[in-house]
């Protein structure tokens, strides 16, 4: 799969949405201001797909400030302030993988919460097959994986624990539509 990286600027003074356990908005701050504190905020996941109904899956980079490293399920990230759900899941995907101009099925919401993270996120799913253009300082890589194998082992990579909940619930669904 033909790909090439580029550089982002530091992120960590953008202004992300705050909101409380019921998911209404109460705020903004930073994003490093929300991560020190642990504050709840919304964030947004993006599964994608090839034709074949491969998942591409992304390498973390090691200078993460979540789960560095790790593979994560899904494109995405935190919705910023005055953002809604659906301009972030285009964003993060253009940002992340250089993907445009594609729809976006939308899904569900749901609750994540694991020691000084809290967020709620949203789920979308596209189909993709077409060049990556990865973002450097997030991505590493991207893998193609079969979703039955990840969810038959999860444990067999480090997988962002986050995306690997949003796609045992996601799964069931594709697989009705399907």
């Amino acid at each position: 799969m033909p790909r090439e990286q580029i550089a982002k600027p530091c992120i960590h003074h953008e202004r992300v949405t705050i909101v409380n356990e019921q998911n209404e908005c109460i705020g903004e701050s930073t994003r490093s201001e929300m991560r020190q504190q642990g504050l709840c905020h919304r964030a947004v996941y993006v599964f994608v797909f090839n034709p074949l109904g491969q998942l591409l899956v992304q390498k973390r980079t090691v200078t993460k400030d979540v789960y560095p490293g790790f593979y994560d399920l899904a494109a995405g990230g935190v919705v910023q302030a005055g953002e809604e759900y659906e301009q972030a899941a285009y964003r993060e995907l253009e940002e992340e993988m250089g993907i445009t101009g594609i729809p976006l099925d939308s899904y569900f919401h749901f609750y994540f919460q694991e020691q000084d993270q809290r967020v709620w996120g949203k789920v979308y799913a596209c189909e993709y097959d077409g060049p990556l253009t990865l973002e450097a300082e997030e991505v590493e890589d991207v893998v193609l994986l079969w979703p039955e194998d990840i969810l038959r082992s999860p444990q067999s990579l480090q997988f962002t624990p986050d995306s690997l909940i949003a796609l045992q619930r996601l799964w069931p669904k594709l697989a009705i539509a399907v």
